[in-house]
């Protein structure tokens, strides 16, 4: 049957979504959720059915498309084409399969996985997947050919046979050890290939701190030609094909506050996997807000990266360090560069604990490949000499230069309200505070830590500053710090001063 098209003018985010009138759909014993299959010409796509009650939304005889199917399709307002009913995938079968504890094999998994890719199912669908895997639990067989379907699904780039890799399963401010890291093996004439995620709910990830420096949304051919030139590259993986169903789990279980320990292994060795990872350094982060909140939970996390890495055929080794609080000063994508900087800089206003644990994992890294064996003395000359500053702005020129964002220009200090010692910094209230000053989408937003456990303070001393690019959003923070502790603040700051001292 024929349809005329109805410019929906709304985009689904990805998945293909088809609207009929309620009278057609009922003529032709169509429901909502059902599958068609939209064709024009050559073109066809499977499209998830929504009804329309009103005239006025999709009348009668024509069909409403979202803007992924009209782009798909290649089609616009008033075109015809056919529509005809097309069986749900096989997938939602093997999904209720594990909602009963049946454990996949690799076909099973990868048509799930190929059709969450290729948004063939709908949320709900993708939902009970995420729930069957946290409720059932994988076995090890399974998040291996988890991991596996992850990757066949996308694209998979090859570069030397020892190509390294790192990770860190997150929940520290502040952790950017992977952009001291990088050149620092990169400058030690090894190929390092870092693809990472952008912030869901920390104020930072790496591709974001690193798009404050250089472009990091590279096509496949860009990352093959910047990693011929230094050897390494720190860019953002959505930006290609790796593990495409990856992003799209991670978008169920982030409202759900679901993180499978399954998905969460599949999902890290996936993108480690796509890059043809040879040796990968996983740093896991022990404290009150990290996901490995126990030593117990640590040890069994440890011992899983490590089982999965070697099924998967990769030398891996995994870390256990301090999570306790924020690592380095700046929280936030424009001050953890920044931070990031001065290491490499060789700066003496560089915050000793970030240069520190990047230089104790490359050294790990550099005598996992078994050519060094006192890889942190290396690591520490290639840093002291210049060469990892030098190889990082090789790094930076070929992704290509940017302008560094403008920091902040409505700030906050809260001074400690007494004398004493700070005893602990909640990574969880650092990081709202940070988030709700605007970033990371606001690069020059975020806060910088002044003290940190276990330094003494005075009372009136400065503790944080933060740094908000509106006075709304700062405000927003004020009003925040009020509901959860005593504050009080210098007021009349100059901001040229303050990112003067800074560094900025």
């Amino acid at each position: 049957m024929r349809f005329r098209v109805k410019d929906m003018d709304i985009a689904s985010g990805g998945t293909f979504i088809a609207i009929l009138n309620k009278k057609d759909a009922r003529h032709l014993d169509l429901h909502s959720g059902d599958r068609i299959l939209v064709k024009d010409g050559q073109q066809e796509v499977t499209c998830i059915l929504d009804i329309s009650e009103s005239n006025k939304a999709v009348p009668e005889g024509k069909i409403g498309l979202f803007e992924e199917v009209l782009s798909r399709l290649q089609v616009k307002d008033g075109d015809s084409i056919s529509i005809k009913l097309t069986g749900k995938p096989e997938s939602i079968g093997h999904i209720r399969d594990k909602l009963y504890g049946h454990k996949l094999g690799y076909q099973e998994l990868y048509h799930i996985v190929d059709d969450i890719t290729h948004d063939r199912l709908t949320d709900i669908e993708k939902t009970y997947f995420v729930a069957a895997g946290f409720a059932q639990g994988w076995t090890h067989n399974e998040i291996v050919n988890l991991t596996k379907a992850m990757v066949a699904t996308g694209k998979r780039l090859k570069f030397s046979k020892v190509t390294l890799d790192k990770h860190c399963i997150g929940g520290v401010p502040g952790n950017r050890t992977t952009m001291i890291i990088i050149p620092i093996v990169a400058a030690a004439g090894f190929t390092i290939v870092k693809t990472s995620s952008r912030a869901i709910t920390s104020p930072a990830g790496t591709a974001d701190t690193m798009e404050c420096l250089a472009k990091v949304e590279l096509s496949e051919e860009e990352i093959k030609r910047v990693v011929r030139k230094t050897g390494a590259c720190m860019v953002h993986g959505g930006s290609i094909n790796l593990a495409p169903s990856d992003d799209k789990i991670i978008e169920v279980e982030h409202p759900l506050s679901i993180d499978a320990e399954g998905q969460l292994l599949a999902s890290v060795m996936a993108k480690k996997y796509s890059v043809s990872a040879s040796h990968v350094l996983v740093d896991i982060p022990m404290g009150k807000s990290t996901k490995a909140n126990t030593q117990k939970k640590a040890q069994h996390l440890k011992q899983m990266f490590e089982l999965i890495g070697r099924k998967l055929g990769m030398k891996i080794k995994v870390i256990l360090t301090d999570g306790s609080q924020p690592i380095g000063n700046g929280v936030g994508p424009l001050l953890e560069a920044e931070d990031v900087l001065k290491v490499l800089r060789n700066d003496s206003g560089a915050p000793a604990d970030l240069k520190q644990k990047a230089l104790m994992m490359a050294g790990l890294m550099l005598e996992m490949t078994g050519r060094y064996k006192e890889g942190l003395s290396l690591a520490t000359k290639i840093l002291e000499s210049g060469k990892a500053l030098k190889k990082m702005n090789e790094i930076i020129d070929a992704q290509g230069r940017q302008q560094k964002p403008i920091l902040g220009k409505f700030l906050f200090m809260v001074r400690a309200s007494r004398t004493g010692r700070v005893r602990e910094i909640d990574n969880l209230v650092i990081a709202k505070i940070a988030r709700i000053a605007g970033a990371p989408d606001d690069q020059g937003a975020g806060l910088y830590l002044h003290k940190k456990a276990p330094d003494s303070v005075k009372k009136g001393e400065i503790l944080y500053t933060v740094f908000a690019p509106t006075e709304f959003k700062l405000e927003l923070v004020k009003h925040y710090l009020q509901k959860i502790m005593d504050i009080s603040s210098g007021e009349n700051h100059e901001t040229e001063k303050i990112a003067e001292h800074l560094g900025i």
